[in-house]
């Protein structure tokens, strides 16, 4: 059975947020809400946390997630632009490039067709499929020293009812070696 999308704030320890950010996030959403984010967009109030409180981009984005998510504007497992995205992965005890070999010959025999485009150049290699059904499939590889975090996104999904489906799909496809 699959687990279903984790919230932000289930996936992001509040620990680490806190050591990153110097605030939890009960405070953040705080803040934010005191500032009247709760009326602004996914890219205001990213840029607000970056301008008014340094925070990293990264940790803003997260910030903000988990703010939408707080207030009931987004989903686990959905975008700004309110569609879904599912997403897997799986770290290989092996190098990029077999990493790369691995996950394209697993997800073009699972999926049965060619990738659309391989980018094999990049430091974060990646590729992608159109899949018969007019879903996409991205994957993407991330080098971490001797091992290697291989990953594939499904984006562009239209409801959460179609999230556990297509992480089930995706988890059987990811190579294991």
């Amino acid at each position: 059975m699959t687990k279903p999308t984790a919230a932000h704030s289930d996936s992001v320890g509040s620990e680490a947020l806190e050591r990153a950010t110097g605030r939890s996030r009960s405070a953040w959403n705080e803040a934010l809400a005191e500032a009247g984010a709760h009326e602004w967009d996914h890219t205001t109030i990213a840029a607000w946390l970056v301008d008014e409180h340094a925070v990293d981009g990264w940790w803003a984005q997260g910030i903000t997630v988990g703010f939408e998510q707080h207030i009931g504007r987004r989903q686990p497992g959905q975008r700004a632009d309110g569609s879904f995205e599912a997403s897997v992965s799986r770290t290989l005890e092996t190098s990029r490039d077999s990493a790369l070999a691995a996950l394209v010959d697993a997800v073009t025999a699972a999926a049965g067709c060619e990738p659309a485009s391989v980018n094999s150049s990049a430091k974060n290699a990646s590729a992608r499929w159109k899949l018969s059904d007019g879903r996409t499939v991205v994957a993407g590889v991330y080098p971490t020293g001797e091992k290697t975090r291989v990953a594939l996104t499904m984006p562009k999904l239209a409801s959460a009812d179609e999230l556990a489906e297509a992480k089930e799909l995706m988890r059987r496809w990811l190579p294991t070696a």
